[in-house]
């Protein structure tokens, strides 16, 4: 039987790539893009067209939920596929002890009527109305 720690080594060295090479490309991006002093480079841009008014205004509440909802369920539905991928895999259906399809098909439509729950939440809050 293996070391405990020979086992983590690859995870720890996966770790250490992943987090050290998003900071070397950010401070490589630092040290060799151009820098500007120019005035010009911090107005805002605006289609090429000078901007006019105040940057300051309100914008609808509506298109936040919209969003937000959508980053909801649509990170409820990557749940999806995991699922199916074992559920329709017959070696873990006959190897795993204790998965039955039944219980497969029972935990996810209580997932599914959680996510329906959601939904009508929303429709009766009129979450869904584009304007209201």
């Amino acid at each position: 039987m293996e070391n405990i720690i020979d086992i983590y080594i690859p995870v720890a060295v996966f770790v250490i790539f992943g987090l050290a090479i998003p900071l070397i490309c950010m401070f490589l991006v630092k040290q060799l893009s151009p820098r500007s002093k120019n005035p010009v480079k911090f107005t805002t841009y605006e289609s090429g067209s000078v901007p006019s008014g105040s940057a300051n205004i309100m914008f609808n509440t509506e298109y936040y939920i919209y969003a937000i909802i959508f980053v909801l369920f649509d990170a409820e539905i990557l749940f999806l596929y995991p699922w199916v991928t074992v559920y329709m895999n017959d070696m873990v259906i006959k190897n795993v002890d204790g998965f039955s399809t039944g219980l497969a098909v029972a935990e996810m439509t209580v997932f599914m009527i959680i996510l329906l729950l959601g939904l009508i939440y929303e429709w009766k809050k009129g979450a869904l109305e584009w304007v209201r």
